[in-house]
C-alpha cells in the first residue's frame, strides 16, 4: 500500500527577500517547516508520498511547494493557492496544470476577508473556470457546507474535495454537527472529503476513540474510494506516526481495499497523480 498524505503545509522562514504579508502572519503554525523536516518526519511516520498545500500566512505564491515537487518529483505534488479576488487570477486558470507539479487548486473562504467570497460573489468565476480546465479543487470552507453541495451540483464535472471533514478551525470534541451537515454532500458523486488533521478536534490521545464513530460515519456515507486521509502535520497535537495509525491501525471496520483507497488510491486517482 502507497501512503499519500492528502495535506501538509511546508515553507521556510521568513526573510527580508521572502516576508509574509501582515495580515495574514498570525496563521503560521510555527516559523518553518521546511521539506528537508518533511522528508525526515514522513520517513519516520511511514508516509510515501504527500500533496503540499503552501500555507495561508505566505500569501498567494507556490513556488517553494513547486520546487519541491520539481525536486522530488516520486514524492510530492502541489495544490496551489490562487488570489481568487484577482482579476488576473482568471488568465492563470485554463493553463493551471501546465506548471510542472501542479495538480489542482486550494481555497480558503474560513477567515476575513475570503470568509464573505462564497456569498458575494467574488468566487463565482472560480468554479466553472475550473470545471472547463479540468481542475479539481480542494475547499476550506466549514462555516459554508450547504453552499458547497450547491456549487457542486450546479457544476458537475468539477471535482471537490471538502478539507478537514468540514471542521472549523477551533472546533473542539462536538463533532455531531458537523458531520450531519458533511454526509448530505455524499449523494453529490463528484464531492469527496478529507479525513485531515482530525486529531487536532478532539482532546483526548491516541488512539482517539472518539473519531472513530465519526469516520466510520463518513466512509459510510461517501465509500472509502472518496474519503482521503490527511495529516495536516504541522497542526497535529500528536505524532505524525500516530495520525497515520489511527487509520491503518486501530479502524477496525475498514477492510483491506477500503484502507488502500483511504490511504492514497482515491486521492490519487481522484486528483491525477499516476
Amino acid at each position: 500500500m502507497i501512503i499519500t498524505d492528502a495535506q501538509v503545509h511546508v515553507w521556510p522562514a521568513e526573510t527580508p527577500d521572502r516576508p509574509w504579508p501582515d495580515e495574514r502572519r498570525q496563521y503560521a503554525h510555527r516559523p518553518h517547516y521546511t521539506i528537508d523536516e518533511l522528508r525526515a518526519d514522513m520517513a519516520v511516520a511511514g508516509v510515501d508520498r504527500a500533496i503540499l498545500v503552501p500555507p495561508l500566512s505566505e500569501g498567494d505564491r507556490n513556488d517553494y511547494c513547486l520546487q519541491a515537487a520539481a525536486d522530488h518529483p516520486g514524492v510530492f505534488r502541489v495544490m496551489g493557492r490562487l488570489d481568487v479576488a484577482d482579476r488576473t487570477s482568471r488568465r492563470l486558470v485554463p493553463r493551471w496544470l501546465e506548471q510542472p507539479g501542479m495538480l489542482g487548486i486550494r481555497v480558503t473562504f474560513s477567515k476575513n476577508p475570503p470568509a464573505s467570497w462564497l456569498e458575494d460573489g467574488t468566487a463565482d468565476w472560480l468554479w466553472s473556470a475550473a470545471e472547463v480546465a479540468g481542475i479539481p479543487i480542494m475547499v476550506f470552507s466549514p462555516f459554508s457546507i450547504p453552499q458547497i453541495g450547491r456549487i457542486a451540483a450546479r457544476y458537475p464535472d468539477l471535482r471537490i474535495v471538502v478539507d478537514h471533514l468540514g471542521f472549523a478551525t477551533g472546533l473542539t470534541d462536538d463533532l455531531g454537527p458537523s458531520i450531519e451537515r458533511l454526509i448530505r454532500l455524499a449523494h453529490l458523486p463528484n464531492v469527496a472529503v478529507k479525513a485531515s488533521s482530525l486529531p487536532a478536534y478532539i482532546t483526548e490521545p491516541y488512539p482517539f476513540r472518539t473519531l472513530h464513530d465519526h469516520i466510520e460515519r463518513v466512509v459510510d456515507a461517501f465509500g472509502p474510494r472518496r474519503v482521503f486521509w490527511g495529516s495536516d502535520v504541522t497542526r497535529l497535537p500528536c505524532s505524525y506516526g500516530e495520525a497515520r495509525r489511527l487509520f491503518t491501525e486501530e479502524l477496525d471496520f475498514l477492510d483491506a481495499e477500503s484502507l488502500e483507497w483511504i490511504m492514497g488510491r482515491g486521492l490519487s486517482e481522484w486528483i491525477g497523480w499516476k
